[in-house]
């Protein structure tokens, strides 16, 4: 019995998993929106009836994208915020380690980029909270770092959302830039490190004068 039961499991796993690459797939060309049920069966080789086995719709399949595509980005935040160095060098390792998750990932990059405005509200949601959750673990980070004293909690979530807002933007733009074209690139990885640069300029000078004092 419990052989069977472990064959089962195994083969609703295998199914819901081409469920999801056959939407994802099928995404790098158009919206969630646009997304029919039977378009994504007929591209997983299942039956539309095995699709409410494992999503109510395909919104539901959307959100759970949005788990997937932003869970797996949590260890490289964490690796991110926890980068020892000074200012420069961790901008530039930072950066560098968005471009390699873009490299790995195109697809699901691809998927947050257009879904964050996109035209479905509950995927737009699911991303606002993953975001969130990105934002509070950058912030704790934050919050541990020495010129970080005299920060008021809602300055911390504010500067956490402009890191967590410039990835996103460095992610998107990487991906856009031209494969073959390697100065594209070279000049999307200078931008994203003036723009890194920028950000931790006016967090150093950001108590001075009572310019911060949020909480």
């Amino acid at each position: 019995m419990s052989h069977t039961l472990g064959v089962r499991q195994a083969q609703k796993q295998k199914t819901r998993r081409a469920l999801l690459d056959a939407a994802l797939e099928l995404l790098e060309e158009q919206s969630l929106s646009s997304l029919g049920l039977r378009e994504v069966t007929r591209a997983a080789g299942v039956a539309p009836t095995a699709f409410y086995r494992h999503f109510r719709s395909v919104e539901d399949l959307g959100v759970a994208l949005v788990e997937e595509a932003l869970g797996s980005l949590h260890p490289m935040i964490r690796t991110i915020v926890s980068t020892t160095g000074d200012g420069e060098e961790r901008i530039v390792r930072a950066i560098g380690l968005i471009a390699r998750h873009v490299d790995a990932h195109p697809a699901h990059v691809r998927f947050i980029a257009r879904e964050r405005h996109g035209g479905v509200q509950v995927v737009r949601e699911a991303i606002r909270d993953q975001l969130a959750l990105f934002a509070v673990e950058v912030g704790e980070a934050l919050a541990e770092d020495p010129v970080s004293a005299g920060w008021g909690e809602e300055d911390l979530m504010m500067l956490a959302q402009l890191y967590v807002d410039q990835m996103l933007v460095t992610a998107s733009a990487l991906l856009e830039a031209p494969v073959s074209g390697v100065g594209a690139r070279e000049r999307v990885f200078r931008t994203a490190v003036r723009r890194m640069r920028l950000i931790g300029i006016g967090r150093a000078h950001w108590l001075e004068g009572g310019v911060g004092g949020g909480g």
